[in-house]
């Protein structure tokens, strides 16, 4: 039952995302982006702050263990942003050190999407093991964690299109590259259900990593795109979506509970 439920979920999350991703970039939800912004940063917060951090510390692991494996993990997700920022920066010198060579700028346009297809399909790989965390916790917590992961990703998922779209023939291409990316989720589930099964006393810790990286990504990802001078009406619609998003898991933790 488990194990069933991490494959729905982690499916769900991995490749539903990036259909989301694609109609948000190039479909009719493409005028609702900024809000697809708030609504994950709700969702994000809410899931870890009032969902999976509860869990984990109603646990018998010390508070100040699961503290510092906080603290540790927003850090280490602050490393990994850093690590991807400067090889995309690299990547990105490259091309234009070529630009003058047609050839050579459509090798490295080639080169960086697959870069980009195996940045995120490692991602994927880890969002699974995150989800499989929560399942192994309790099913609800698990259908929380993949929507939660689900949210987060299409704003990932959308910036991956816009690179692949450039070196693809077809948006279909791009879709179906992407897609097969996010189904790497599952295999991280797998990978997760054996892992957390093997190191279940380790199960809270799990779960405060999932948190620094929900948290993480919602103030330092997604916030701050949001931090724009605009104008009241565009102010409110923000702060709406971002209490939809808090809403929606709090509706959804108690329809699943």
């Amino acid at each position: 039952m488990t194990l069933m439920a991490i494959l729905l979920g982690t499916l769900s999350a991995g490749i539903g995302s990036v259909w989301l991703a694609a109609a948000l970039s190039f479909g009719v939800l493409a005028r609702y982006t900024q809000h697809m912004l708030s609504l994950a940063a709700g969702a994000l917060m809410a899931t870890a702050f009032l969902h999976l951090l509860p869990e984990a510390f109603e646990s018998e692991a010390g508070a100040h263990d699961l503290f510092l494996t906080l603290l540790v993990g927003v850090v280490f997700f602050f490393l990994l942003d850093k690590a991807e920022l400067w090889h995309h920066g690299h990547e990105h010198h490259q091309v234009h050190g070529h630009a003058g060579h047609d050839a050579g700028h459509h090798h490295e346009h080639r080169a960086g999407s697959w870069s980009v297809l195996a940045g995120d399909s490692v991602h994927c790989f880890g969002d699974g093991i995150l989800i499989a965390s929560a399942f192994m916790a309790d099913l609800r917590l698990g259908a929380l964690a993949a929507l939660a992961v689900l949210v987060h990703e299409v704003p990932h998922h959308m910036g991956d299109l816009m690179v692949l779209r450039q070196s693809t023939d077809t948006r279909k291409a791009a879709i179906l590259k992407v897609s097969l990316a996010g189904a790497l989720t599952a295999l991280g589930g797998l990978a997760g259900f054996w892992l957390v099964d093997q190191l279940h006393d380790y199960l809270p810790y799990f779960l405060v990593m999932a948190s620094s990286s929900f948290i993480y990504v919602a103030l330092a990802d997604l916030i701050p795109q949001l931090q724009k001078r605009l104008s009241l009406r565009e102010t409110a619609a923000q702060i709406a979506w971002l209490m939809t998003g808090m809403a929606l898991v709090m509706i959804v933790g108690r329809l699943a509970h």
